[in-house]
């Protein structure tokens, strides 16, 4: 049987103030920005798998 899901804490003070302007950030990134960001970890996934020698694929 599957362990329950725990409640989501809530946040006080700084760690809320840096949470909501981290999904103010995240928000307003345009659609090529997130483009751009993909073509970059995709990048950096193909090289880390080279470099430790990883054969597969997702």
């Amino acid at each position: 049987m599957a362990r329950p899901i725990r409640e989501t804490p809530v946040l006080y003070g700084k760690d809320a103030r840096r949470f909501e302007a981290e999904m103010r950030r995240v928000e307003s990134l345009s659609p090529e920005t997130r483009k751009a960001n993909r073509e970059n970890l995709r990048r950096e996934y193909e090289q880390t798998c080279k470099e430790w020698n990883l054969t597969f694929k997702v």
